[in-house]
Parts: structure tokens; sequence; C-alpha cells
């Protein structure tokens, strides 16, 4: 068991967005996409800074004027973030409030730990989940309120920093979180080299890429969902108006899960497309596949993942994918739309057949072929039916037994290792999951199309998938 570390808080404060004429109390309806998730954990990404000789004093001189700064300008064009979800009781669903007048603003920690950071950046198999648990702050949220972003940065002194994001899953899709963490990169980095340049900051525009669109008109919704969805949460509270979250299985501090990445070089990636275009039951079957980098990569993940976990070759197991549905929708939402706009879509499979040693990997490619392929308008769009599972899968406590519910966080297109905050790309990003069997993907550091695969499993499990993931590219 890892050595529990101890974190020392130096501040809590808020960060607002500069006064202005143009700051003014504003008011965000959510979506169906948002009220989908409206008591779903929050969602929090790692980003670890190397600087081997930083200081407190610089740290706590330079780098947190510096990243507080230029939240708060980015928060000028992220205002819903700086605001709290509400449920009047004469509305029939929550919405984002902002108002400048009551200290409204991000939660921002600034902590300091005595943990070695190469060892959380490293590649090991002995990280384990909890060790992480330090490095994140807390949401506040109560029956009536809830934060939708906290922020915390934590010094190691002598190695370098974290900033910890945590978002509210009712408000921001992984899409939408990385638009507003590069704005804030943007914006930090731009800062650094205008005052070195002596030049004033007002000066600073954020390039239209990321300039976020909030219209809520583009979802169309004449069902009205999004209040049929706030009604489910509703009544799953026994008709107690509350924004606290629901609670799923955490760990405890003497869990023996750990975490460990995995890197799909683009040769790798290219192994796999011919491996599952050669196999000869679906050449038999001529059928046209979309083997992105991303079905290829879960088709392969989830193959090891079931063998490492040795789930029983009788049961069965879902298959998930998730898409983007900003394009998908009709019409169109701008690829700038803020807010959720992401769904899921899953099938069956007998475990027997993801296993299988010949084709085991193409049975399973196939399978997420078909989702994406399938993912159009009539699927991605709302349906009473998407709550009602959500909520099966709450009550039974995080879903089904691990390894049966097979699915991934994170995208390889989002480029989390952009957010240069004026100090060099990130040495490590890591998406905080803690449940066995998670699976998240973001694009590798060292580019060229590779795949960064974390994995969150048991400790002999994860040598079972450790040698699986290796042996069968080799």
């Amino acid at each position: 068991m890892a050595e529990k570390h101890k974190v020392k808080i130096h501040s809590l404060s808020k960060i607002s967005p500069p006064s202005s004429d143009s700051v003014t109390a504003s008011t965000l309806p959510l979506t169906y996409f948002d009220t989908l998730w409206l008591k779903f954990p929050p969602s929090e990404r790692l980003f670890f800074y190397q600087i081997t000789d930083l200081t407190f004093d610089l740290f706590n001189s330079v780098i947190i004027p510096k990243l507080a700064g230029s939240l708060s300008l980015t928060l000028l064009h992220y205002l819903p973030l700086a605001g709290h979800i509400m449920w009047p009781a004469d509305s029939a669903k929550p919405a984002i409030y902002y108002f400048p007048d009551q200290n409204d603003g991000v939660s921002f920690t600034v902590a300091e730990s005595d943990a070695d950071f190469s060892h959380l950046t490293g590649n090991n198999g002995n990280r384990e989940a909890v060790e992480f648990h330090h490095l994140t702050p807390q949401l506040s949220i109560s029956d009536d309120k809830a934060e939708v972003v906290a922020i915390q940065i934590t010094l190691f002194p002598k190695q370098g920093f974290c900033i910890s994001v945590l978002t509210h899953h009712a408000v921001i899709d992984g899409i939408s979180k990385t638009m507003f963490e590069r704005s804030w990169a943007y914006f930090c980095k731009q800062l650094i080299q205008m005052q070195q340049q002596n030049l004033n900051n007002s000066s600073i525009l954020l390039p239209t890429e990321l300039i976020p669109c909030f219209d809520r008109t583009l979802i169309k919704d004449p069902e009205g969902l999004d209040v049929v969805y706030a009604n489910h949460w509703l009544a799953f509270q026994f008709d107690k108006r509350s924004l606290k979250l629901v609670s799923m299985p955490v760990l405890k501090a003497h869990s023996s899960v750990v975490r460990m990445s995995f890197e799909l070089t683009h040769e790798d990636i290219k192994k796999l497309r011919d491996k599952v275009q050669g196999n000869e039951v679906l050449i038999r079957h001529a059928k046209e596949l979309h083997l992105s980098s991303y079905v290829l990569t879960c088709a392969y993940v989830y193959v090891c993942l079931v063998k490492a976990m040795g789930v029983e070759g009788d049961a069965t197991v879902m298959l998930r994918v998730g898409a983007n549905c900003r394009s998908r929708l009709d019409p169109p939402l701008p690829v700038n739309y803020f807010g959720n706009c992401v769904s899921g879509h899953g099938t069956p499979a007998k475990v027997s057949d993801v296993v299988d040693p010949e084709n085991g990997i193409a049975f399973v490619a196939d399978k997420l072929s078909d989702l994406v392929k399938g993912l159009k308008r009539e699927v991605i769009e709302g349906s009473e039916e998407k709550i009602l599972n959500l909520l099966k899968y709450v009550k039974e406590g995080g879903g089904q037994a691990p390894g049966r519910l097979l699915g991934v966080a994170g995208s390889n297109r989002f480029d989390v290792y952009g957010s240069d905050f004026g100090w060099g790309k990130p040495k490590r990003v890591e998406i905080i999951l803690d449940r066995v069997g998670s699976i998240y993907l973001v694009e590798s550091r060292n580019g060229g199309g590779a795949v960064e695969v974390g994995v969150v499993l048991e400790k002999p499990q994860m040598e079972a998938f450790s040698s699986l993931f290796v042996n069968g590219l080799n």
C-alpha cells in the first residue's frame, strides 16, 4: 500500500472575471444533454508540469499570480463557469446562474504536496489510484446550489506543479472542458509574453476557435426532454429538489487498485487495422468497416481487459462507444458549442467471442464499427429510455460487475497535451477514474498519431493486462 501523502493548503480563494460594465448577472439554461447528467459525479483532469528547480517563492510569486490572473481573463469569455447550478422552486428545471454582486467565481486552491512527482508521472504499475486524491479539489454542492468548476494548483518542491480541473458533469463535456483549459492556457502564455515585453494585457484576444458558443436554442427539444430528465432525477430523490450528487462506489485508502498508462503507436494501430482487415470471417462477409484509431484502440483494449479480468466465457459484456454529437445533429451545431453534446451507444457481446484467440479483436472492432456507423440522429438524440437506463445504472451502484460494461472516457482527439500555460507542455495528463475496469484515452504526448491508454485495475489484473497488451502487439 502506498504511503499516505501529506498536503498543505496554502490558500483558498475565488477567482472572478475582472470588473467590467459588460459583466452582468446571467442565466444559462440546461438542455437535455445537460440534465441527463445532473447528479453524476464530476469529471477531473490533472496536468503535471515538470520544473526541477521550482521553489515555493517562485511558485507563489510567479506561477500562481500568472495562473490566477489568466483564469480571471478567461472567465470573461466563460462567465457561466464562474456561477452555480440552481433549481428555483418556480422553475421546472435547473439552470446556471451567475451573480457578480454575490462573490461568484471559481474556487481556487493553492496547495503543496510531499509526494514523489516522478512516481506519480511515471509509468509503472505501482501507482495506487488513491495516491492522486490529495491533488483534487472539491466542488461545493448543497441541496440548493452547485459549483460548476473547482481548481487546485499543487506544488511539488524542486519537482514541478500540478493543475487539477474539476468540472460538474451537467455543464461541461470533454470537448468543452478541453476548450476552456486551452483558453486558460492561451491567456496565461500570452500574459507571460506580454509582461515580458511590458505590454498591456488588454490587447490579448482569444482565437476564434476558442470562443465558446452558449446558444441553447440550437438544441431542438420539441418533446421537452430537458424537463422529463429533471423530473426523473426529482423522483429518484423522492421528490426532493436537491442538487447533491448521487453516491457512487469510492476507493478506500487500503485499496490495491492501481493506475497504469500504455501507448499504441501509429505503427501499432496500423498493425491492428491490417489484422482486422485480414480477418477471414470479416472478409467472407465483405463488410465495409469504420476502423478509426478510436475504434481499433477500444477493440484491442477491451479484449485485453476482459481477458485480464477473467470474465467467464458464457457471460455477456456490453461494448460501448461515445461520440461528439455536434456534427451529427440536424442541423449540426458549431464546433465551439459549449455544454454537453455527447452520446453513448452500446451492444451486448458474448465473452467467448471477445476473447477468441484468432477472431476476438476483429469481432469487437466489427461490433464497434457498427455502433459508430449507427450513430444517426434518431440514436443520439434524447429519449426517456436513456434516463431510465442511467438511473438503473446508478441504482445498481455503478452498473454491472467490473469488466461487464466496457467504455472509455476521454478521446485521442482532445489535444490535452497542447495545454501549454507558458512552462511547456505537460509531462503527464491523467483523467481521474477510480472504478476497477475504467479506461481513458488521450492523444500521446509524443504525437505522431499515437494513443495513450490509461487503465485502472487491481494489481494482479494489471500485471495480466500489461502482459496481454505488450505481447499482443508483438
